[in-house]
């Protein structure tokens, strides 16, 4: 068995941009045959307020009627009445997001930062630490503020790791990110944070997705967010298009002898039905070509 874990976050990242509604049967549907490809981790919704994000207004019903047998459930939250609402629904862990842009935060969630921080702080109070995830948005950019330094992130890391959470998704929010950042940002903060966990959410707004997928892979990286047939991205940021597709993820992830105990077929599969439902192509390649271990009649 190999350390790399895939977490699923279509039914949250990428159905908050559909501005069709989603029929909540469909959301349920599509979410349960990514649980039955053996996708071990799925953030299925988030409990934000349904002015903000209409499309997740269900996340309660979602929660309560996906099939949770061998899977971790999580939900993302923006602050205390998140975090509470989600708990109520039982979810297994909860991943709160704050962005290292000011500009972002602002527009995301409606706080500066140093508010994010608080109601993290308060969040901590009634919810063990294990259960705790921060997704650190705009991690590699912001497309208000641009690139800034790692030390930057650092600061927020450590600010939270003071408060006893340790478990970390640096969220390249509008896919920013080159191979090179994403390298030399992980080597850094996991050198400053010897016991932190990080992961990587990656967008491939500028087709660099798988490429810093492996880059991550390489320093160290063994979580990784991603979403079915690369839909998705950030209501509130501008040019966040999809997340780092799932399918294809797998695909590469495959080939590499990295990750084992999904069934790709399944995948594309579900790809394919969540086109249906969505009405239009979605961007995943491997659902179009195939796996390149498939051979032809010549």
């Amino acid at each position: 068995m190999t350390d790399t874990v895939i977490t699923d976050v279509t039914g949250r990242d990428g159905f908050q941009m559909e501005k069709e509604w989603i029929g909540t049967e469909d959301k349920i549907k599509i979410i349960n045959s990514i649980i039955d490809s053996g996708i071990p981790r799925i953030e299925a919704t988030s409990f934000v307020s349904p002015k903000a994000v209409p499309q997740l207004k269900d996340a309660k019903e979602v929660i309560s009627r996906i099939n949770r047998r061998d899977v971790e459930i999580i939900a993302l939250v923006p602050n205390v009445k998140g975090a509470e609402r989600a708990l109520e629904a039982e979810v297994d862990s909860i991943n709160v997001v704050l962005s290292i842009s000011e500009t972002h935060n602002m527009k995301n969630i409606n706080k500066t930062v140093d508010q994010s921080i608080q109601e993290i702080t308060e969040i901590s109070k009634f919810t063990e630490s294990e259960k705790i995830n921060i997704s650190l948005g705009t991690t590699f950019g912001c497309p208000f503020e641009g690139l800034y330094d790692v030390q930057k992130v650092s600061e927020i890391v450590r600010r939270l790791s003071a408060i006893g959470l340790n478990r970390f998704t640096l969220a390249d929010t509008t896919g920013m990110a080159s191979p090179f950042q994403v390298t030399f940002f992980v080597k850094r903060l996991k050198s400053a944070y010897p016991d932190a966990e990080f992961g990587l959410h990656l967008h491939n707004t500028r087709g660099m997705g798988l490429a810093n997928v492996y880059a991550g892979y390489q320093e160290g990286i063994r979580q990784f967010d991603a979403a079915l047939g690369g839909i998705g991205g950030c209501p509130f940021a501008p040019g966040a298009s999809g997340n780092v597709c799932l399918e294809d993820t797998v695909h590469m992830l495959h080939l590499m002898n990295i990750l084992d105990g999904v069934d790709l077929q399944k995948l594309i599969e579900a790809s394919r039905e969540l086109e249906r439902i969505l009405g239009y192509q979605l961007p995943g390649q491997v659902m179009k070509a195939g796996l390149s271990t498939d051979t032809h009649i010549a």
